[in-house]
């Protein structure tokens, strides 16, 4: 670290020799002013700025309002005679970072000056990266310097502006649904609907009626005709999320609609015509989906026109530190806290960890850190990641089956145990075994139960599903 620039602003010129010859020998370029006018001109110049408080003219406290006034942006250490901190409080809150009162050691102003020569070049630091973030890292929201984020800035660039069809794949937290609004926000449709579905989120049996409407009186506790969300869209974008927990019916549908731009409400005969472009994302291997069956490949092939695929970031850690920027500053202000940038070392401590929960792990550990932080700077005792849930299993421990199991039979066996205790809920024993309603209706029908084993919710259903 270059060792900077001080501007000593001190009427004593015997004192003012002295701090001066002192701060020289720690290796300082070191200026010196009289008064608070001589000194304006050379503040511009200075890193760290000790003036005395009593000044002829100008006295220390207007000097700091002047120096706000210009942007001058150097720490400022005051100097104050015994019996006047009040004086001393007053100028830190106009923006001085210590005080010191005379008499005081040389010894302790070299180690104040140390200390305000290095927050700003932390500061002068978190400043380059703003700008370098600004300038070419960032699109939209969507944050990275690295190749892969760059390739995928310039797919986002030449994509929007068209109607092709995007299937973002990548895993959880990678910032699939902030690519598909950037795509959204640079397009002609900018102004028109953004519409999210979560097909995870919803019921297989309400599906279709979410998607496209349904009519009066198409099923019980039908009292009104209500449009879908590819009719609220019509003009603008619809963000398929997770689309490969959508079921084989839906998927003919969702195949007409992206042929065609056509549709029936469930209940009606009527065709209707629909003008939106679609963006699909998933965290799953569809080409296995389609080896297995388990999703269309005439629907496959149709989704992935324009293929974005979006590494996780443990493969592209140099985004590491301007994402831990932007967050910082994007949640200092949300939140109010104390805590407003963050040490080249508090980065490093990031930089080791894997994330496997992605960007959004990181953001989270960003807000909790910022949170729970007691200074302005985040330092390394201060970046609070939560404990893996997954740890390491020695080799020497027990076997990972039980004696005379197969991996097979013990699949079963799980996946039968899920089913007893959902009652019978393919969905809900889903979500017990980590897996997409149409992984287990796949091994279900592996294992010749798919027809024994139907949905509770499917069974409770208060209508019936069209198809």
């Amino acid at each position: 670290m270059a060792a900077g620039r001080i501007l000593i602003v001190e009427d004593e010129e015997k004192l003012r020799r002295v701090i001066q010859l002192e701060l020289e020998s720690a290796g300082f370029e070191v200026d010196g002013a009289a008064s608070a006018e001589q000194a304006l001109p050379l503040a511009g110049f200075a890193n760290v700025i000790v003036t005395d408080l009593r000044l002829p003219g100008m006295d220390g406290l207007q000097f700091i309002q002047q120096l706000q006034s210009r942007g001058i942006q150097a720490s400022v250490i005051v100097i104050t005679a015994h019996g006047s901190i009040e004086t001393a409080v007053e100028a830190m809150k106009r923006g001085a970072l210590d005080f010191l009162q005379k008499p005081f050691s040389l010894d302790h102003l070299t180690a104040l000056v140390q200390k305000a020569m290095a927050i700003q070049f932390l500061r002068a630091e978190n400043q380059r990266l703003r700008e370098e973030l600004d300038q070419r890292y960032q699109f939209g929201n969507i944050v990275g310097r690295s190749p892969a984020m760059r390739e995928i800035f310039q797919t986002v660039e030449r994509v929007a502006p068209t109607r092709a069809t995007v299937l973002l794949a990548g895993e959880s937290g990678v910032g699939k649904d902030m690519i598909a609004r950037a795509i959204h926000q640079h397009s002609p449709r900018r102004n028109q609907p953004f519409v999210k579905i979560n097909c995870t989120a919803i019921p297989e049996n309400l599906m279709e009626s979410e998607l496209f409407g349904y009519e009066k009186g198409a099923f019980t506790g039908a009292t009104t005709s209500k449009p879908g969300k590819f009719e609220q869209a019509d003009q603008g974008t619809v963000f398929l999320d997770e689309i490969g927990d959508v079921p084989g019916n839906i998927q003919v549908k969702l195949l007409r609609v992206l042929q065609d731009r056509q549709f029936e409400r469930l209940g009606s005969n009527v065709t209707r015509n629909v003008d939106v472009r679609v963006i699909a994302a998933t965290n799953v291997d569809l080409r296995a989906a389609l080896e297995q069956g388990r999703f269309r490949e005439d629907l496959y092939y149709r989704l992935n026109v324009v293929p974005i695929n979006i590494p996780p970031l443990r493969e592209r850690k140099e985004d590491i530190p301007f994402l831990a920027i932007h967050f910082v500053n994007k949640l200092s202000k949300e939140l109010g806290c104390t805590a407003k940038e963050i040490s080249p070392a508090a980065i490093d401590r990031l930089l080791d960890h894997s994330w496997p929960g992605n960007v959004r792990e990181l953001e989270n550990t960003i807000e909790r850190s910022l949170v729970l932080a007691a200074g302005e700077v985040l330092q390394p005792g201060d970046i609070r990641i939560e404990a893996s849930r997954n740890h390491a299993i020695p080799a020497q421990q027990a076997p990972l089956l039980p004696p005379g199991e197969t991996l097979e039979h013990w699949e079963q066996m799980m996946i039968r145990e899920a089913l007893r205790r959902a009652n019978g809920n393919k969905s809900q024993a889903a979500r017990m075994l980590g897996l997409t309603r149409n992984a287990l209706r796949y091994r279900l029908s592996q294992m010749g139960l798919e027809s024994a084993a139907e949905d509770g919710d499917t069974a409770a259903a208060s209508r019936p599903e069209s198809g």
